[in-house]
C-alpha cells in the first residue's frame, strides 16, 4: 500500500465539498440538490464510479468548476468519491440536503481552504483516508479576534 497526498485544485470565489457515496445517479442527484437548494448557484459535481466502466461522471452549470471537479475527481482516483464545487453559495446552504442525498455516505470536507486529500493506493485502487484542511491552529482567539468573528458572521448575514 501507497500513502499521497494530493492537493485539491479550487477555482478563485469556489468552495469544495468532498465526499463518498455509492451510486451511480450521485451527480445527477447532487445536481438536484443545488438547483433546489440555491438556485443562482454556479456549480459542478464530478463522481468516480467504481465498477462497470469505472468514468468520472460529471453534472455542471458552469465550465470552469466542471473542468475543476473533473480534474480533482481523476486526482484522488478513488472509487465513490465526489467533488463538488460550488460559486454563489456556501457549502453551509448545502450540506445538510447533501447529507439527506440517498447515495451520500461520507463528506470529508466543505471548504474554501486549501485541501490536500491523504490516500491510500493498493492494487485495487484508491482510498480517501480524510483530509487537511486549511492550516493548523496558531493560538487561541483573544477579545478582539472574538469581535472580529463576530462582525464577520453578520457581515455575512448569519446572525442578527
Amino acid at each position: 500500500m501507497e500513502l499521497l497526498s494530493v492537493p485539491m485544485k479550487t477555482p478563485e470565489g469556489a468552495n469544495l465539498i468532498l465526499g463518498h457515496s455509492h451510486f451511480i445517479k450521485t451527480a445527477e442527484d447532487l445536481f438536484e440538490v443545488v438547483v433546489n437548494t440555491v438556485p443562482g448557484a454556479k456549480f459542478a459535481v464530478a463522481f468516480n464510479e467504481a465498477s462497470g466502466p469505472c468514468l468520472v461522471r460529471v453534472e455542471a452549470n458552469d465550465e470552469e468548476l466542471r473542468q475543476a471537479a473533473v480534474a480533482n475527481a481523476l486526482a484522488t482516483a478513488a472509487g465513490h468519491a465526489f467533488v463538488l464545487l460550488v460559486r454563489n453559495a456556501y457549502p453551509i446552504n448545502l450540506l445538510s440536503r447533501v447529507r439527506d442525498c440517498f447515495e451520500v455516505c461520507t463528506i470529508f470536507c466543505a471548504t474554501a481552504n486549501p485541501v490536500e486529500v491523504i490516500l491510500a493506493r493498493t492494487e485495487q485502487g484508491c482510498a480517501i483516508l480524510g483530509v487537511v484542511d486549511g492550516n493548523s491552529p496558531k493560538g487561541v482567539e483573544n477579545a478582539e479576534d472574538t469581535n472580529r468573528r463576530h462582525e464577520f458572521v453578520r457581515k455575512m448575514g448569519y446572525k442578527l
